[in-house]
């Protein structure tokens, strides 16, 4: 989780210090001092499938996400589609991720999760076996319930879409509201919400735990709320993030608010 146990070796002679810091740091957190070694993906993106598959052996993909904006190891901003994701390279990619789930009769919401390098090769990372932080952006813009759907498959029903009843529509962006000092290498910001205000609007969802008075404390994840919004494109979606940040109010505590709204104004990032 996070990246723990990882390390990036360029030379040679790096390797067995690094090896011995990742094993001790993965005994730690893990339990388990096994160290494997893999390619490392120049400049990648981190794009992950979702999937849902039902106890009668139907499985589906609900298309893509792109996760690449990350601290730590960790996102901190999502959106769906992957904005230099080739159809054909969509297409591999969702077809593999079906393969993965159908090789484990896996059965509820699942991701299949890539590395895509820049020649649209992408290499496999991991199946995250539950419903993932960022699934609101796949609910915007394929209109299915992710949540509902798998207490119905929980419960024995067959799915109640087929692939064809699937398409992308529009884009969809979340950002992770945490208590967190980006200015201050991303330092943990704990307090009480002094003033809390959520944006609202059409096609503007906001995923949150909170309310003025309450205590965000070090014990658990820094994660505030998720910012969701949708637009019929994706500059059409940028500008509508652009909005809810400006009207989300948070006093007391520092965010990542400030972050975002500087993201939003990167001119790569606006070229996706």
């Amino acid at each position: 989780g996070g990246g723990k146990g990882m390390r990036e070796v360029t030379k040679a002679e790096d390797l067995p210090e690094a090896f011995t810091r990742a094993q001790s740091e993965a005994i730690n957190a893990f339990g388990n001092g096994d160290i494997y070694m893999e390619k490392r993906v120049v400049r990648p993106r981190h794009v992950e499938v979702q999937i849902m598959a039902d106890q009668h052996g139907n499985v589906v993909h609900l298309f893509e996400r792109d996760c690449s904006i990350q601290r730590r190891h960790q996102k901190v901003v999502e959106e769906t589609p992957c904005p230099v994701l080739l159809p054909e390279t969509r297409k591999k990619l969702t077809d593999v991720a079906i393969l993965a789930a159908k090789a484990v009769d896996y059965e509820a919401a699942g991701k299949v999760e890539c590395l895509l390098a820049e020649d649209q090769s992408f290499y496999f990372l991991e199946m995250n076996t539950r419903l993932q932080v960022e699934h609101p952006i796949t609910e915007m813009i394929t209109g299915v319930d992710l949540v509902q759907a798998q207490i119905r498959v929980a419960a024995g029903e067959e799915l109640a879409f087929s692939q064809d009843d699937l398409e992308q529509r529009g884009h969809s962006f979340e950002c992770r509201i945490y208590a967190e000092d980006a200015q201050n290498n991303w330092a943990p910001s704990p307090g009480q919400l002094k003033g809390y205000q959520e944006p609202t609007g059409p096609w503007i969802r906001v995923d949150s735990g909170v309310k003025e008075g309450d205590e965000v404390t070090i014990f658990y994840d820094p994660m505030i709320s998720k910012l969701v919004v949708w637009g019929i494109d994706r500059e059409d979606a940028l500008r509508r993030l652009r909005r809810a940040l400006s009207e989300y109010r948070i006093r007391g505590i520092e965010t990542t608010i400030p972050f975002f709204k500087a993201l939003l104004e990167d001119e790569d990032f606006q070229k996706g």
